[in-house]
């Protein structure tokens, strides 16, 4: 591992922003320069890069240098917990924030949760969240719920619900104020440092999905509040893979072996029936690098025909074997330094609610 010196800021911020890999490597040029251009108080960053190709490494070295903040390198991939971690253990300012390498920020988006989380004593605060381009148009997420419940049989099952989704942002962000929720999202996530000594660090066994979830009801099980502040404007920008040097991270980050880990893992930790909401989303395993890799492929070898035997006999054996190699050479890499990470277990209620 490789790290830059880190320069202390003579104003003495009191957040640092911990940027992370999220599905690939093409978006960081354009969101690291918006977290420059459009933060106005001041900040550290702690920047934590898996393996990224060597354009994007010899980038991010020159700006570390420039702009002296501190940079963490890995030569094998990381999953979202693992490099969130390593950043969170190299903070040192009483607030921070979790932001994706794909996100673009707007003006005053740090500021206002800032000035929401010291207002209300809230542990974690969660800006409006948007998708997609053109940036800060359509709402991937305006807070939320997020709980389990309990059945008349007493099996327990969790409530997810992200509010105003898929709606434009002119039309509902009149109508929002900052208030408590249940659900914040990784993509860019405000918190207390800590965090760190009352929950313990994110949980690495969560390796690629639903981790925001696990993480926002182990807070609530200890008492800590949510809360989201709409004021704070933020988009992230999804794939497909913008180039090929994407490729072997993104299929590892959202391969079927992770994501079934995942939830399973998540499953069991909160004591969970295995019911519609985790039978439903196994069922959908590899949709979206079928629907960003390998249908656009298919489309393009047949000319736009797109062969059903060609995903059968070529394509999707051609995607399994990729997938066991990625994963067996993240086993191999990671065994040879095992994390080292303090995970507390949740308080689980008997009750109607675990949170």
């Amino acid at each position: 591992m490789l790290q830059a010196d880190f320069n202390s800021n003579p104003e003495q911020p009191q957040i640092t922003l911990v940027v992370v890999p999220r599905e690939r490597f093409s978006c960081t040029q354009a969101s690291l320069e918006s977290l420059y251009a459009h933060t106005r108080i001041p900040f550290h960053l702690i920047y934590v890069d898996g393996n990224s190709p060597a354009h994007i490494r010899r980038y991010l070295q020159e700006q570390s240098q420039a702009r002296g903040f501190q940079l963490i390198r890995t030569e094998h991939y990381l999953s979202p917990n693992q490099a969130r971690n390593m950043g969170w253990k190299a903070v040192r300012t009483p607030y921070m924030a979790f932001v994706d390498n794909d996100v673009i920020v707007s003006s005053g988006w740090l500021e206002s949760m800032l000035q929401c989380a010291e207002e209300t004593g809230a542990a974690i605060v969660g800006p409006l969240m948007c998708e997609r381009e053109p940036v800060h148009t359509i709402v991937h997420c305006a807070g939320g719920e997020n709980h389990v419940w309990q059945d008349g049989k007493g099996s327990r099952h969790l409530r997810e619900k992200m509010y105003k989704q898929g709606q434009k942002v002119e039309q509902v962000r009149a109508q929002l104020h900052a208030q408590p929720t249940e659900l914040a999202e990784f993509h860019c996530m405000f918190l207390r440092t800590d965090l760190r000594e009352k929950v313990g660090f994110l949980d690495e066994g969560m390796l690629n999905t639903k981790e925001h979830l696990d993480f926002c009801m182990t807070v609530m099980a200890a008492g800590e509040l949510i809360y989201f502040e709409p004021k704070s404007l933020v988009t992230y920008v999804p794939g497909p893979p913008a180039d090929w040097s994407d490729v072997a991270f993104y299929m590892l980050r959202w391969s079927n072996h992770w994501t079934q880990a995942s939830l399973e893992h998540l499953r069991r930790k909160w004591g969970l029936a295995e019911d519609s909401y985790f039978k439903t989303k196994l069922k959908k395993l590899g949709w979206r690098r079928r629907m960003t890799l390998w249908q656009p492929l298919n489309r393009r070898l047949t000319r736009g025909r797109t062969s059903d035997r060609l995903n059968q006999w070529v394509l999707y054996p051609l995607d399994r074997f990729i997938e066991g190699w990625l994963i067996h050479t993240y086993r191999r890499q990671n065994s040879a330094q095992p994390p080292q990470i303090q995970v507390k277990d949740p308080v689980l209620s008997s009750g109607q609610r675990s949170v």
